[in-house]
């Protein structure tokens, strides 16, 4: 089976966040992830990953103003210099989280922004981040979005197009996450997708569709596509990042078989 993280953004909501971290030890995960860091001093976050022998495997670049709707600011040409600040804010929390995989929010295109620009915009921004990053070795993601349910507006929502951009970019250390629930939404055809992209990826998560549930409640063949992703040359993590039905504990039928 693949390398199961877990997102603690989405999964052991039932508990306050810093003690999702024992939960997900508990439960088997040797690695975790969730969206932002930032709310968090740094010191309390790498206490709980030493302290329950857990990897930090992903988290985000700030993203703007989270709250008030907005998904990323990389594309957006009035923002280039908050988004250089944000690396810096991201790659600070990485190094003492030992985290070697940062992803990119493209965000949301306001009406009126050409397709160019913004793509142009993004390019220039994701060279950047990956530089600054490769010095640390650490990988820069890029992350396609589903814009039929989840984000409408979203810049990049599918494959294709975050593939142009990471060709565009051209740094080493720059790849795709793939998110299962976003492109089945938007592609399907997983299996072959998979297949395909697999020298782009950098990291995969999850969710059943429809629902964004775990694995067994939609439409998604899991046992079949882990098999698959087994096959691949990909060694990364494949992070659950699913809003459970119920409970957690009763959401991991799936973990482990």
């Amino acid at each position: 089976m693949p390398r199961f993280a877990a997102n603690l953004t989405m999964l052991f909501t039932e508990l306050p966040f810093l003690e999702r971290f024992a939960a997900a030890a508990n439960a088997g995960f040797r690695g975790v992830e969730y969206l932002f860091p930032y709310a968090w001093p740094v010191d309390q976050l790498a206490e709980q990953l030493k302290t329950h022998q857990l990897e930090q495997v992903l988290f985000n670049l700030p993203p703007g103003d989270w709250e008030r709707g907005e998904r990323g600011i990389a594309c957006l040409p009035d923002r280039v210099e908050e988004f250089r600040e944000g690396v810096f804010e991201a790659l600070d929390y990485a190094r003492r989280l030992k985290c070697q995989r940062i992803n990119c929010l493209a965000g949301l295109k306001p009406d009126g922004l050409p397709d160019e620009v913004a793509f142009d915009t993004l390019v220039e921004n994701l060279r950047f981040a990956a530089d600054l990053l490769a010095a640390e070795g650490i990988t820069l993601t890029l992350e396609a979005i589903n814009s039929k349910v989840d984000m409408p507006g979203f810049f990049l929502d599918c494959s294709g197009i975050a593939v142009a951009a990471i060709e565009a970019a051209g740094r080493d250390n720059l790849r795709l996450q793939y998110d299962i629930y976003h492109m089945q939404i938007m592609e399907g055809d997983l299996c072959r997708s998979l297949s395909q992209l697999c020298s782009h990826i950098g990291h995969i998560q999850f969710a059943d569709n429809p629902g964004r549930h775990e694995p067994g409640t939609g439409e998604i063949c899991f046992e079949h596509l882990f098999r698959h992703i087994d096959s691949l040359p990909y060694d990364g993590w494949v992070s659950a990042e699913y809003h459970p039905q119920t409970d957690t504990a009763s959401s991991l039928g799936w973990f482990g078989q």
